[in-house]
């Protein structure tokens, strides 16, 4: 079989745009969660959520650096926070001046929810103004696949193309599906990730309806806080997190730098509820390992779990329950980085695969902030509590789990 390595990444993060900006701040405990500012939330319980900083500055985002404005008015913010990270990572991997044949450069980026500002403005405006205020745009703005187009046109990559959508799943899946690709002869290169820009005012209202949010408004960076007794939901964020996965002897052949190898992929179901997980984390425990089987593995080679951990609370327990019954006595530790980025919903999986990279390649876990007053069944497995740490990590597991019941996790492990 095939090997797929990582050889480019980029990342749009609530705290920090670029890949060592947003990883600097997760290792450092920096949370990325403020005060919703795009858009008045003051009649909604939830007023918080997880924004990247617009600017020029070094770490800001800034889409006017990748996408021409006039083409910016085709694209819904969804698109742009792929466009931004896809351009890193693009270039982080040596892209822009390869030569080879596009061909066989593809593309899988993905979305939970896509072009959900888009569609709210433009239904109020019809609601308001009739149909003549309906933009030519807004389909190609509002359509989920719209975002792997984008980029296949920009940098004319001509594989394959697709975009998964399994909701907070989806760009572990994206990545997971991309990896299959290569391994079976279809591409030698797949831009591979998730992006989200759901934070509006529909977006926000609906999630809140289901009573699935933190309403922690008078303290929003300690809002986000896995497996900790005073959880009281999740927070939502934008961004996008994006990988250049690449056929392991083409990318040595070019000289491509390496981060790390994506070694396995395991998905399942729960056919257990549209939004609450399986008991005891059945499902997430099945696609774990489900992954490691597919990379040749057993629980003692992994060293570290980044978690799907939102900061609810069924689906803390039952993550919980099931990387205990794989782990305990193994070494292994835990931490949940949506403490400091909050949930990026379809881009999540994608930036925290790429923090698993990043703990491979510096030998250190990122925290799970805000872990204050553990919840029962933490009993003394390693959650890597408010403060960073120091190890050697081989081999990471990245979990992802999204309403329907859908479960991936990914092996990514150091190269060898």
């Amino acid at each position: 079989m095939k090997r797929v390595v990582i050889t480019g990444m980029g990342i749009v993060a609530p705290n920090g745009t670029g890949v060592e900006y947003a990883w600097k701040n997760v290792v450092g405990g920096v949370s990325g969660i403020r005060k919703i500012d795009n858009f008045d939330a003051s009649d909604l319980p939830c007023q918080i959520a997880g924004l990247p900083i617009h600017g020029t500055d070094a770490g800001q985002y800034n889409p006017d650096a990748v996408v021409d404005v006039r083409e910016q008015r085709k694209m819904d913010k969804s698109m742009l926070y792929g466009m931004v990270a896809t351009d890193e990572a693009v270039r982080d991997a040596g892209l822009i001046e390869y030569d080879g044949d596009k061909t066989r450069i593809g593309v899988s980026i993905g979305s939970g929810i896509g072009g959900m500002q888009t569609i709210y403005d433009t239904c109020v405006d019809l609601h308001e103004h009739g149909p003549r205020y309906v933009s030519p745009f807004f389909i190609p703005k509002s359509i989920i696949n719209m975002t792997a187009g984008q980029v296949s046109i920009k940098y004319g990559f001509q594989g394959p193309n697709l975009a998964v959508v399994t909701a907070c799943a989806t760009s572990a899946h994206s990545i997971g599906e991309a990896a299959r690709l290569i391994q079976h002869g279809d591409a030698d290169i797949m831009i591979a990730g998730g992006t989200e820009g759901a934070v509006c005012k529909i977006g926000v209202a609906g999630f809140t309806a289901m009573r699935a949010l933190s309403t922690r408004n008078d303290d929003p960076v300690a809002a986000s806080r896995p497996w900790d007794k005073a959880r009281d939901g999740f927070v939502m964020s934008e961004g996008a997190g994006i990988l250049v996965l690449e056929e392991y002897e083409h990318a040595v052949a070019r000289g491509a730098k390496i981060y790390a190898e994506v070694a396995g992929y395991g998905l399942s179901g729960d056919a257990h509820h549209i939004t609450a997980p399986a008991p005891g984390g059945e499902g997430g425990k099945r696609a774990m390992l489900a992954a490691l089987k597919d990379a040749g593995l057993q629980p003692s080679d992994v060293d570290y779990i980044n978690a799907h951990g939102t900061s609810t609370g069924l689906g803390d327990v039952g993550e919980l329950t099931a990387v205990r019954e794989l782990f305990d006595g193994t070494g292994a530790c835990m931490s949940s980085t949506k403490s400091t980025t909050g949930h990026l919903l379809g881009a999540a999986g994608a930036v925290e695969a790429i923090f698993c990279a990043l703990a491979i390649r510096d030998g250190v876990v990122p925290p799970t902030i805000n872990l204050n007053d553990p919840i029962d069944e933490v009993g003394d497995f390693n959650l890597v509590p408010n403060v960073a740490q120091k190890r050697d990590v081989n081999v990471a597991i990245s979990n992802s789990f999204g309403f329907g019941g859908t479960n991936a996790s990914l092996v990514i492990k150091r190269v060898k």
